[in-house]
């Protein structure tokens, strides 16, 4: 059976590696459900502002779902809040960012904005630093969760398995 450093198609080869991936699957769960939820609170606070967007483009890299590369809508603009000025690059209200398979679908995210041109901002009241272009809602946060779930209960048998 194929073997990586310690693993193995059936799970972590000792108890450590099964506690260690549990304790992983644990924290991008956590990390997935916060993000969720910051998120959730993003989209029912924010205030609208108008800024200017500054930069518009889509960043690609490889380690896509299908196709090996994915690609990610990208932004940066400014505006002002309470008397200070920010600038921001987040898109969506979510930390982890949703990606794409192609370019084509991470450009059209972005139909409607034009570079030097006034957009409308969505600042969270309680973190200006964290505002966002888009209004919507992300189910990236969702997939972390799961990601995060499958190796907790993989692990986790896996563990019950070593004792």
């Amino acid at each position: 059976m194929p073997e990586i450093t310690g693993f193995s198609i059936n799970g972590p080869e000792t108890l450590r590696g099964a506690v260690l991936l549990v304790l992983v699957g644990l924290l991008v769960t956590g990390y997935g459900a916060y993000d969720y939820a910051q998120q959730s609170d993003a989209l029912t606070n924010a205030v609208e502002v108008d800024g200017e967007l500054v930069e518009k483009g889509v960043e690609t890299s490889s380690g896509g779902r299908r196709s090996g590369v994915s690609h990610r809508p990208t932004v940066r603009y400014t505006y002002e809040y309470d008397g200070t000025a920010y600038t921001s690059t987040n898109v969506f209200p979510a930390n982890i960012a949703p990606t794409y398979d192609t370019e084509d679908a991470a450009r059209s995210v972005l139909d409607g904005y034009e570079t030097g041109t006034t957009v409308t901002v969505y600042v969270p009241p309680g973190d200006p630093d964290d505002a966002y272009l888009k209004h919507q809602e992300s189910n990236a946060p969702l997939f972390a969760v799961g990601i995060g779930l499958f190796f907790v209960i993989f692990s986790g048998v896996s563990a019950v398995r070593h004792l």
